[in-house]
């Protein structure tokens, strides 16, 4: 159980340091402790601790606020959110039009979760710029999209797993449940499967049609291959350091520069690399899919079912479209969490308040 919420209620809008207007300014969110029955931490073993819950997100200026209002609800609905360790991926130069820098960011983080145990890892774009290739969406081909393929070379070697969220999903349950998903010898990736999914979509008809490629490259694997959603996985980093899995997944990016064999971003070097090896996730971990397609950006519904973890994958983005006045039902859900605090305002910010996973709809989802 929680220990409980901080006494006061309403908090006061935090003005990050030096950040100008680089960043936009977040409210300090309420602090949690943690329970009983949560791991005593071992004295000087810091991000070691073998009792920590290891999160792993991009952190950028463009998605902070979606950043923030993840974090909020990984914390709030944590049964013990002081063994939870966030390690943050930012682009080493700010990224696309400068500003949200490294320091930055450090910054703005700490302002809105003063005691939240985190570290940030400066991610070099040069690492994989060369292997980017175009998208149906600009925003896919930024290079801090494909920074989780090098979790295990950034994150301490102590770590022996990760919870891997995009910066647009909002908890709802317990993470520590995600986190102890187990994973066979035969698994570096657990997540959500699809297989309903028309897997062979993700793939152009130069892929099928080579007979190098095509069902041959899923041939022996322990099961079909299925589509999963890479924006909720659970990473075994030592299992993928020995399997050398950063480079299988640079193979296929490479590949792709030659032959074009799939449209979309990041997603598909990963299924090439893992479908039909995935341990497979109970489907509430990544209700999927909110943010519409990736061109028009619709409003969508859940899917049936129970729901640990929203996620607004697609164009749509909640806040862009509260801003714009016209969200959709499920955007007000992630309101709750939302910490931002519009230009110009200089009232008080209150505490949010989150609802429940019991109190959202079981609607269908619609593919």
């Amino acid at each position: 159980m929680r220990a409980g919420l901080a006494l006061v209620v309403v908090v006061v809008a935090v003005v990050v340091g030096d950040v100008g207007a680089a960043l936009p300014r977040f409210a300090e969110a309420p602090e949690y402790r943690n329970g009983e029955g949560c791991p005593a931490a071992v004295e000087g073993a810091g991000v070691c601790d073998p009792g920590l819950v290891h999160i792993a997100m991009t952190l950028d200026a463009h998605y902070l606020r979606g950043s923030m209002a993840a974090i909020y609800s990984l914390l709030k609905h944590a049964s013990c959110p002081e063994s939870i360790f966030f390690h943050f991926l930012a682009a080493a130069d700010g990224g696309e039009g400068g500003g949200g820098g490294v320091g930055e960011l450090r910054t703005a983080v700490a302002a809105s979760f003063p005691s939240l145990r985190f570290e940030i890892y400066p991610f070099r774009a040069d690492a994989v710029t060369g292997l980017i290739s175009a998208s149906v969406r600009a925003a896919l081909e930024a290079p801090l999209n494909y920074a989780r393929n090098y979790l295990a070379d950034l994150l301490p070697k102590c770590v022996p797993r990760a919870i891997y969220l995009d910066s647009d999903v909002l908890a709802v349950d317990d993470v520590r449940r995600l986190w102890e998903t187990r994973l066979p010898a035969a698994a570096v990736v657990a997540a959500p499967e699809y297989c309903h999914a028309n897997f062979s979509r993700y793939f152009t008809e130069t892929f099928w049609s080579d007979p190098q490629l095509g069902d041959r490259v899923f041939a022996g694997r322990r099961r079909a291959p299925c589509y999963f959603n890479t924006g909720v996985m659970v990473i075994d980093l030592r299992r993928w350091r020995v399997g050398n899995y950063r480079r299988r997944i640079e193979v296929w990016m490479e590949l792709q520069k030659e032959k074009r064999i799939y449209e979309l971003g990041s997603l598909p070097p990963f299924l090439l690399v893992f479908a039909g090896e995935v341990e497979a996730v109970d489907h509430r971990w990544n209700q999927h899919g909110l943010g519409g397609d990736n061109v028009l950006g619709s409003c969508r519904p859940l899917h049936k079912g129970p729901v640990s973890l929203m996620h607004w994958s697609g164009k749509g983005k909640p806040w862009d479209r509260l801003d714009a006045g016209k969200p959709c039902p499920l955007d007000h859900t992630w309101k709750s969490y939302d910490l931002y605090i519009a230009e110009g305002d200089s009232s008080s910010a209150s505490a949010p308040f989150a609802l429940s996973s019991s109190a959202l709809p079981a609607a269908a989802f619609s593919w």
